[in-house]
């Protein structure tokens, strides 16, 4: 019975390795092609570079023309961390409202945003553009930022709400008996004990805007105000004449936030995920 155990256990190892092994693969291929010779990169089967070579990386940073990559390097991180500090603020706020405090229509108003988890992006892409392109927000980072201000992001609202609704509500009658405001009892107790969700929702924030490439592509024209997604795409070009090895060096190196915050921030990533929704 013991042998039979550990046969199982070790063949199922054996098959987690194996698919984890396939599931990096990927990404093991995009950066040691990064080191390869750019006459190479197709034309070699083998991972691991024959001649390896860091010249990649310092034609991808020259940029594209007269726009340094920096440049798109740096717009990401302003929308990213813009993006990040408000949206978890503003959610975390109208979660609060909506988990703990009662007043008229709180449910129906819910409702209504959770109904606007099932509209497609694609959607309000058209209306949208014409809001902004009528304000003259057009080529400019605010149709990314703004809209944070407002609570758009219904997910992270509603993330947010599981979380403070798992928590124990005598909290807030202690509190409120010591004479702790509403606003006091979010910013003194909620808050702190939802981090772990706050954190979740940054982390989300942060790579989903990070990678967005189609409102980008969308609503900035200036390469001067281009971000990463957008820089890479330069790279290739519609002739058919394409810097591979400096695309993947700059792809290589425009994962290096992500994989960051995200291991970083993993503990109270997997926390915030694992205690939300304990209590519907």
């Amino acid at each position: 019975m013991k042998k039979n155990t550990l046969n199982t256990v070790f063949i199922a190892h054996l098959v987690i390795i194996v698919l984890g092994f396939m599931m990096i693969y990927p990404i093991l291929w995009l950066i040691m092609a990064s080191f390869k010779e750019g006459n190479v990169i197709f034309s070699d089967p083998s991972l691991f570079p024959k001649t390896w070579t860091f010249e990649n990386y310092v034609k991808g940073w020259e940029g594209i023309g007269i726009v340094h990559f920096s440049t798109f390097f740096m717009n990401s991180l302003f929308i990213c961390i813009c993006c990040m500090v408000i949206n978890s603020l503003v959610a975390s706020v109208t979660a609060y409202a909506f988990a703990r405090l009662k007043f008229p229509g709180r449910k129906i108003w819910f409702a209504i945003m959770m109904i606007t988890l099932m509209l497609p992006g694609h959607v309000t892409m058209i209306p949208r553009y014409i809001i902004f392109n009528m304000f003259g927000w057009v080529n400019t980072f605010y149709p990314f930022i703004i809209p944070k201000f407002f609570g758009g992001d219904a997910f992270f609202i509603f993330l947010l709400v599981q979380f403070m609704r798992a928590l124990p509500v005598d909290m807030d009658e202690s509190a409120r008996i010591d004479g702790c405001s509403k606003f006091g009892i979010f910013a003194r107790i909620v808050l702190p004990l939802s981090m772990p969700a706050v954190i979740t929702t940054m982390l989300f924030t942060f790579l989903w805007t990070w990678d967005d490439f189609f409102s980008q592509m969308i609503y900035l024209n200036s390469p001067s105000m281009f971000t990463v997604p957008m820089g890479l795409r330069l790279f290739l070009d519609s002739s058919g004449i394409s810097s591979w090895g400096p695309m993947f060096a700059m792809s290589v190196v425009s994962l290096l936030p992500c994989f960051i915050l995200f291991f970083s921030l993993q503990k109270y990533f997997v926390q915030g995920i694992a205690t939300t929704g304990i209590k519907g």
